[in-house]
């Protein structure tokens, strides 16, 4: 059998045992563990521990739980709510103040936490109810939390992030660099598209009443708070800004690796919360803990599957054949950026983010390199990818955290609601390939 053929084989039983709703790690597995059995020589299968302990044995991956730890101890305790309130008091004079606000909280708790379904689910939990009381559709509501909790995982820290760096050795810092001037725009892009959505709804309800027709339409409806009211939040928040502001300052003023500042982050947050919210008792420490390591758990299984996973690939040139093929193609450089973007687009409505990056990382990595792409900067493009695929159907993640959150909204009002930021998405990745300065500003200015 060929290398095309058993390349062939080797993805089509994977996806098999993907889709057949096994758990993530144990499809990888089971196709890697079936491949080395019948392709390659048994000594590999006798060297499976050691094989996998010497990938799993980095220091850099203690970043995981601990970057993990730090979204759990802000999750669990009111500071979703603080972030969410602070930010409505301060906008709720703009149009669309509400919806605004829940950019804001999405981004500064992404700041935090690094997860995309956590950060989904925290603002979420609040924002949605809050701005379907107010006047806001279904559809907004719903999508621009989808969209605005895809900001976990561009803005570091993030998990992502750090995957996508220790596949290719990139260093993670940079990563970490370049992610934040995208994270922010794109947060700046949601909250523009809202602020246009409201005064547009606005502008018909106006329209609908001065017609006789005054329920004909609904304009997102805003309070008012004094400058008293605006600032009595505020010390709620400080604590927040601190410490991100430290982990910012620790990391990229190159006082110590990624691992130490994760160690930093996770004690800053449990300190914080153990003060400002009581968070202290044995169930409430029990509480963070417990999720930390479930959720550690499930993310290390698959990176130490999807690296046996990979190993295989590359034992039987897989990889090394697929790179070659695609190198060999006859295609400008943004034809072959163009189709590598549709194949995460593709790939991000049926499998996690995690899953593609350790899968097919190492086969479109090296075509990046050869036409002149900056590893770094595709990490970015490739983050924001997999955010698209976290509110596109059928297994867009951030879409079943919203039905859970409101499980009486219809899922083609949540469809309807995520359209407009999937476009928006797209075309910021458009804007990242013709203005690749956006992401490599500050890693070439602060030159780590």
């Amino acid at each position: 059998m060929g290398t095309l053929e058993l390349g062939l084989l080797y993805l089509g039983v994977t996806l098999i045992l993907l889709f057949s709703g096994m758990p993530i790690a144990f499809a990888l597995g089971a196709s890697a563990l079936g491949f080395m059995y019948f392709f390659m020589p048994p000594m590999n299968l006798e060297m499976l521990a050691e094989t996998l302990y010497g990938e799993l044995d980095n220091f850099t991956l203690l970043t995981i739980p601990l970057f993990i730890i730090m979204g759990a101890a802000i999750g669990k305790t009111r500071a979703a709510v603080d972030l969410y309130e602070s930010a409505y008091r301060w906008m709720h004079k703009m149009p669309g103040s509400l919806g605004v606000a829940n950019v804001i909280g999405c981004t500064v708790f992404a700041a935090l936490c690094g997860s995309s379904p956590a950060t989904c689910a925290a603002i979420g939990g609040m924002g949605i109810p809050e701005m379907r009381k107010r006047g806001y559709s279904d559809a907004l509501a719903t999508g621009l939390i989808a969209a605005g909790g895809t900001l976990g995982i561009l803005i570091p820290p993030s998990i992502t992030l750090i995957i996508y760096g220790l596949i290719t050795e990139q260093s993670i810092g940079k990563l970490f660099l370049a992610g934040i001037i995208p994270g922010l725009l794109l947060a700046f892009c949601f909250a523009a598209y809202v602020v246009y959505r409201a005064s547009k709804d606005i502008r018909l309800a106006n329209e609908a009443l001065a017609s006789g027709k005054g329920e004909a339409a609904i304009a997102p409806v805003a309070e008012h708070y004094s400058w008293r009211e605006r600032f009595e939040v505020l010390p709620r928040l400080l604590p927040f800004v601190i410490l991100i502001a430290i982990i910012m300052y620790a990391m990229y003023g190159g006082i110590g690796t990624p691992s130490e500042i994760a160690g930093i982050g996770a004690f800053g947050a449990m300190v914080l919360v153990a003060l400002v919210y009581k968070c202290y008792r044995w169930m409430d420490v029990r509480a963070i803990f417990l999720g930390t390591a479930k959720e550690s758990c499930m993310i290390m299984m698959i990176i130490a599957m999807a690296f046996l996973f990979t190993y295989v690939m590359s034992y039987l040139r897989i990889t090394q054949s697929a790179a070659e093929w695609l190198s060999a193609l006859e295609m400008s450089k943004w034809a072959y950026l163009f189709w590598v973007n549709v194949l995460l687009l593709v790939l991000g409505c049926f499998l996690p983010p995690v899953a593609i990056i350790l899968m097919v990382t190492p086969v479109i990595l090296p075509g990046i390199i050869a036409n002149g792409f900056d590893p770094i900067w595709f990490g970015i493009v490739l983050t924001v990818n997999m955010e698209l695929g976290l509110i596109t159907p059928p297994v867009g993640l951030n879409l079943f955290v919203i039905k859970g959150i409101s499980p009486d909204i219809k899922n083609r009002e949540i469809l309807r609601g995520v359209v407009p930021f999937i476009w928006i998405m797209i075309a910021f990745i458009a804007l990242l390939a013709v203005f690749p300065g956006i992401v490599t500003y500050l890693p070439n200015k602060i030159g780590m």
